[in-house]
């Protein structure tokens, strides 16, 4: 399986390679990272852009998972090939940057569909398993865990 973690809600400014994620930002990846633990998600790997928000919102959400963050200059905003960062990985997450991140879910799985920040999207053999929204993230975090 993989998943595709958009980063969460970040601060303006620059360099933009160090914008931080604001308050909402931290309370989107927690989220995201609880909605995985909740899920029984499993990932051998998590992988990055090493830009601060996107390394943020990986730690915040791989956090539950007990799951160490690498980090990946590929996934830093230009296009890039799953194939190539995910062999030897059954079930990987990629934390990055829109609008690559829609544009691999499109041609991934042919799904018209954006990825919004903090918004997660699973990929089973190129069919769209699963994409959630922040406010489903966070609903789901909010819940008992799921059977």
């Amino acid at each position: 399986m993989l998943w595709l973690l958009r980063h969460a809600d970040a601060a303006d400014g620059t360099p933009d390679d160090q914008r931080p994620l604001t308050e909402l930002g931290v309370r989107q990846a927690r989220a995201a990272g609880v909605a995985l633990e909740r899920l029984g998600t499993t990932l051998e790997a998590c992988l990055s852009s090493p830009k601060l928000r996107a390394i943020q919102t990986a730690e915040l959400a791989c956090e539950p998972l007990g799951l160490p963050v690498t980090v990946e200059s590929r996934l830093s905003g230009e296009p890039f090939d799953v194939a190539d960062l995910t062999a030897g990985f059954e079930d990987a997450m990629l934390v990055g940057h829109a609008p690559s991140f829609t544009l691999k879910l499109h041609e991934l799985t042919g799904a018209q569909a954006r990825m919004s920040k903090g918004g997660l999207a699973a990929i089973n053999k190129g069919e769209l398993i699963m994409l959630m929204r922040p406010h489903e993230l966070f609903a789901l975090a909010a819940s008992e865990r799921a059977a």
